[in-house]
């Protein structure tokens, strides 16, 4: 279904004389709490949308079809910051037909289960359902949460080939068993792990031996260290020309959100919270893990947006060249957008500069409501995902005529 989308007239989308350079369209509707857009890695047609309660959705050439590809509602604890929050396909997944999520089960904890695809590439098998185990092969497969906020969620394949999963800080406010910073907890850390073990491993995955801790320090798994609740993060796609860094969203508590960059292959970095937020002091009673913290590329306070939701560098083409390289972004309660330039120093570090917003020409914050996610298609263009209006819209640049009388349908 495509509604009727009005793209703004060019004096009302940025800076006087700017015209819009943007539009969107509805690519599918329909959806409840929509979470996430992934798309399929063994057809360009289909897209996956995730929704918060338990349901993974198939869209293929823009129509939703009538059977889930998986239901996990019976097995989800859904609300707040709670539920379905994560899908991932791993690079050989058209060989193995495996695929990954992450959910908070019924006793409010964090699963990470392997799947794999029924006969039906559209359909999965609920019954291979194999839970990734955390304390060794007899303890339980869930990683503890000690409140109910600040799950993380997402999962993504690194140019590595390994996976990446986001965990926040275990939740309440300003972290308060400084979890962030304990060498022996997961929680507010990035972890990088090995899925491609045998069916029969009896974990689920090993640890890649060049993780950064490998040899003590902290648990093995964890690749970074300082993240207060990493919402949404992505690589620069080297396959389309990109660096192969990892850019994430990190939501702050209550001054600053931030957008951290990290060269491909560079772990072992803390980037600060509890001690820090964003790029400022915060709750210093403890001290770090260890040094040094490694500041955002880009801040924002609480003027501007309450809840960070990271994107994806734009490596596409229906954008125009002006926009590739550029990263994308939004803020889940302004129901913002904007993007930023990215260039990377002489150290490999990236810096972020020429800040633009593109709310309006995207058909404003009543149309984006609820930017809970982005995701690229099998060519590499982008969308948005409206939580509250339960859609999933294509950006695309606008054509010759005026932008003013642009209607897209």
């Amino acid at each position: 279904m495509w509604i009727p989308l009005l793209v703004v007239a060019a004096f009302l989308a940025g800076a006087p004389g700017a015209e819009a350079q943007l539009r969107v369209r509805v690519h599918a509707s329909g959806f409840t709490q929509p979470v996430a857009f992934v798309q399929d890695p063994a057809d360009p047609a289909v897209q996956f949308v995730v929704e918060q309660r338990g349901r993974i959705r198939v869209v293929r050439s823009g129509e939703v079809l009538a059977v889930d590809f998986l239901d996990l509602t019976s097995a989800v604890r859904s609300g707040g910051e709670q539920g379905l929050l994560g899908l991932a396909f791993p690079p050989d997944a058209g060989l193995t037909g495996r695929f990954y999520v992450n959910f908070t089960d019924t006793n409010g904890h964090t699963v990470v289960a392997r799947f794999r695809r029924s006969a039906n590439p559209l359909v999965a098998d609920a019954s291979s359902r194999f839970d990734l185990r955390w304390n060794g092969a007899g303890g339980p497969a869930v990683i503890q949460q000690p409140f109910g906020n600040h799950n993380g969620g997402h999962l993504a394949f690194g140019p590595d080939g390994f996976l990446y999963i986001g965990l926040g800080d275990g939740g309440s406010a300003n972290d308060p068993g400084h979890l962030a910073q304990d060498r022996g907890s997961l929680l507010g850390k990035m972890l990088r792990i090995d899925v491609s073990v045998p069916d029969a491993h009896p974990v689920g995955y090993v640890v890649p031996p060049d993780n950064p801790f490998v040899a003590g320090g902290a648990r093995p798994e964890v690749w970074s260290f300082g993240w207060r609740n990493p919402w949404r993060y992505g690589f620069d796609d080297p396959s389309r020309g990109g660096t192969g860094a990892l850019i994430v969203g990190d939501v702050g508590q209550n001054r600053f959100e931030e957008i951290d960059y990290e060269p491909r292959g560079r772990g072992g970095r803390n980037y600060g919270w509890r001690n820090r937020e964003g790029a400022h002091d915060h709750v210093t009673s403890l001290p770090p893990a260890f040094l040094p913290l490694v500041d955002p590329v880009h801040e924002y306070d609480h003027g501007a947006g309450r809840s960070v939701t990271g994107g994806f560098v734009y490596r596409g083409e229906a954008l125009g060249a002006s926009f590739r390289g550029r990263y994308f972004f939004g803020d889940f309660i302004t129901s913002r957008v904007w993007s930023l330039a990215l260039t990377v120093d002489a150290a490999g570090e990236g810096r972020a500069s020429d800040l633009r917003e593109h709310t309006v020409e995207l058909g404003g914050a009543s149309q984006l409501a609820g930017v809970s996610s982005f995701g690229v298609d099998a060519n590499g263009e982008l969308y948005i995902v409206s939580y509250n209006r339960g859609v999933i819209l294509k950006v695309l640049g606008v054509p010759g005529t005026p932008a003013s009388l642009r209607i897209i349908r």
